[in-house]
């Protein structure tokens, strides 16, 4: 599988080693391995070395550096590949990984019926549990599919994600993050997004038919006559005092 920045994170180049930044933290041991300036380069080495030796389970190609954490367990595989294998990758704490068979899975008691669908897709979401669907375990009625609640955590982050249904803000990403969503530590992507700049922005000019001002519709003073009024109700449009 291809990698997808969203999941493996920022490309790293040092010294003539290239990784993604979760790779790294997920890789066998590597993260525990950690000195207080970084993961040591030798370590990185030594973790590509034993990986030569390893298959992934899913796409059966070399290299395979996350092994599940189920003792005994010997299935190695790609980052890029977990979700094709129906692995689970915890984006916190220790990084855990687990493949298919010991994924962590959904406690909650919730009933499937043959015409549910996606809160986010509108899309069916089948009949019964599986590594694909998810439901709230707050409200319990509110069913999505894994990829379209993970590109739901990707756009919210961490301190606007919740459950899109009941809005549970504490239990639902706690569960999330369980079964592996990665839900980034950042601001939620709209408040960058520059088709909503505009919103923040204080309407500026005069919008009479007729200005009187000598400085121009875009003249705009605290006080006195050139003081910019806008509208009480909408405040997308406004007059000079004087223009009124």
């Amino acid at each position: 599988a291809q990698p997808d920045a969203d999941l493996c994170g920022r490309k790293l180049e040092k010294r003539g080693l290239c990784a993604h930044e979760f790779c790294l933290s997920f890789a066998n041991g590597l993260l525990q391995q950690g000195c207080k300036d970084g993961v040591r380069l030798e370590d990185i080495r030594h973790t590509i070395k034993r990986a030569a030796k390893k298959n992934c389970f899913v796409c059966g190609e070399r290299g395979a550096t996350i092994t599940c954490r189920e003792t005994d367990c010997n299935r190695s595989f790609h980052l890029p590949c977990a979700v094709e294998g129906e692995c689970v990758t915890q984006y916190f704490g220790l990084y855990r990984s687990f493949c298919h068979e010991h994924c962590p899975e959904q406690a909650v008691e919730a009933a499937l019926e043959g015409n549910t669908t996606c809160l986010i897709c509108l899309e069916p979401v089948g009949d019964r549990k599986s590594y694909g669907t998810v439901v709230c375990p707050a409200c319990k009625h509110a069913w999505f599919h894994r990829g379209c609640i993970q590109k739901q955590a990707l756009h919210a982050g961490f301190s606007c994600f919740c459950c899109p249904h009941c809005q549970n803000e504490y239990r639902f990403p706690m569960e999330m993050l369980t079964i592996g969503i990665r839900i980034p530590r950042r601001p939620p992507s709209w408040v960058d997004d520059a088709a909503y700049r505009q919103l923040y922005e204080r309407h500026s000019r005069c919008d009479a038919s007729d200005c009187l001002c000598p400085g121009g519709r875009e003249k705009a003073e605290e006080e006195g006559p050139w003081q910019l009024l806008l509208c009480r109700s909408c405040a997308a449009e406004g007059t000079h005092r004087r223009c009124s």
